[in-house]
């Protein structure tokens, strides 16, 4: 099968597109014919090994998993003889197992793994989008305790997980502050957000008040930078890990009110993010959430898409058609 493969890290001229075996799966184990996936920045930061905490994960020296790809949309090819939750031609989406392999023709995924069948009405290249919600969720449910009539703050909310932070606030009946580049107002408004301001502005921080949580869906900011923000009892919220963050997570946790929170939610148990995938269908379903599709490239255009992503500058969803 065609796959893309990333032997040493570095540029998107890293990445290139080989032949490699299909799968071969066992009794517990589906093989998914993949349609479409995703180029995050998770994929471009193991891609690049810039990063400590992402070379503890994909090889200190080079990549030990060296086929990318964490999220997927395609269609049950072969399903193993004790998989009873889906068969041969059922159309899904999921996350691909540790995160990897979902950049090729063909992944195989245990029944048990977070693998979910797709709603009525949505397509396959909106299915590949849908992933993101799974870390925007928890980070405001489960870290950000948000309740109805608070007033968040989203830093990156044209981004895929921004995209959905600002729909989920919105869900859970808050007021929504964006903050993103001016050419992402109308879009971030048209989301649900009441308020968006341009995050490089001299002036924004006149503009900012006072905010049950922050969301920083893209670590660029700090929680030292924007503790001042934050109400009593805030919380700031990161989804990007630092050796800083990881401090201010203990010493907050002890000592003043407002608390610094990075969350690992792509290591939670394949029953939460299960639990987390039907929420997620049940909102789309009823017109509540909808996945944010900036542009689509084919897997031959690997490089081209990583290279856009690291720009910083995508709204919403950059998609790879596979198949």
């Amino acid at each position: 099968m065609k796959a893309v493969i990333n032997n040493e890290y570095g540029a998107p001229d890293a990445l290139y597109v080989s032949e490699i075996d299909k799968p071969v799966v066992n009794e517990e184990e589906l093989l998914i014919k993949v349609h479409y996936t995703t180029v995050t920045t998770v994929d471009t930061t193991f891609r690049k090994g810039d990063s400590f905490f992402a070379r503890l994960f994909t090889g200190v020296f080079k990549p030990k998993k060296n086929v990318l790809g964490g999220e997927f949309s395609g269609v049950v090819e072969h399903a193993g003889s004790s998989v009873t939750n889906f068969r041969k031609g059922d159309k899904v989406w999921g996350g691909a197992p540790d995160g990897f392999g979902a950049y090729a023709e063909y992944i195989k995924v245990n029944r048990r793994e977070a693998v979910s069948l797709i709603p009525d009405g949505v397509s396959f290249d909106q299915a590949a989008a849908l992933y993101g919600a799974l870390t925007a969720l928890p980070f405001l449910r489960d870290e950000g305790k948000i309740e109805k009539g608070m007033q968040v703050l989203i830093n990156g909310a044209s981004g895929s997980i921004g995209s959905f932070a600002v729909q989920l606030a919105k869900f859970y009946n808050c007021e929504v502050t964006a903050l993103c580049s001016p050419r992402n107002f109308e879009l971030v408004k048209s989301l649900g957000a009441d308020y968006a301001f341009d995050y490089s502005s001299p002036g924004v921080s006149g503009q900012l008040k006072k905010y049950d949580i922050i969301f920083d869906a893209v670590g660029k900011t700090s929680f030292n930078k924007t503790k001042r923000y934050l109400k009593k009892n805030g919380r700031y919220l990161t989804t990007v890990i630092t050796p800083a963050i990881l401090l201010q997570k203990l010493y907050t946790r002890f000592i003043g009110s407002k608390k610094a929170i990075i969350a690992f939610t792509g290591l939670r148990s394949a029953k939460e993010k299960l639990r987390d995938m039907d929420f997620v269908n049940k909102l789309i379903s009823i017109g509540k959430l909808k996945p944010l599709i900036d542009r689509e490239y084919g897997i031959n255009q690997i490089r081209a898409a990583h290279g856009y992503v690291d720009k910083g500058h995508k709204r919403g969803n950059v998609l790879i058609k596979v198949n």
